[in-house]
């Protein structure tokens, strides 16, 4: 598959929190945690459990930069 996506991450997924549509998968992307909310046929369809190996796509149209005071 090809796609425009340009970051792309490899994780993998050590918690999945189901709610009635939406579940949020929670990833460690070599010590970092992601955490994507995706509905619960998503991770269905997918096929989606603990451990699983995954990559996560991330594109935004906005982008917000903090830092510590």
């Amino acid at each position: 598959m090809r796609l425009s996506t340009r970051n792309q991450i490899q994780a993998k997924v050590v918690e999945i929190s189901q709610g009635e549509a939406i579940a949020n998968v929670v990833m460690d992307a070599a010590g970092q945690r992601i955490v994507a909310s995706i509905t619960v046929e998503a991770v269905r369809d997918l096929g989606l459990a603990e451990g699983s190996d995954v990559i996560a796509l991330v594109k935004a149209s906005d982008v917000m930069v903090a830092v510590a005071e």
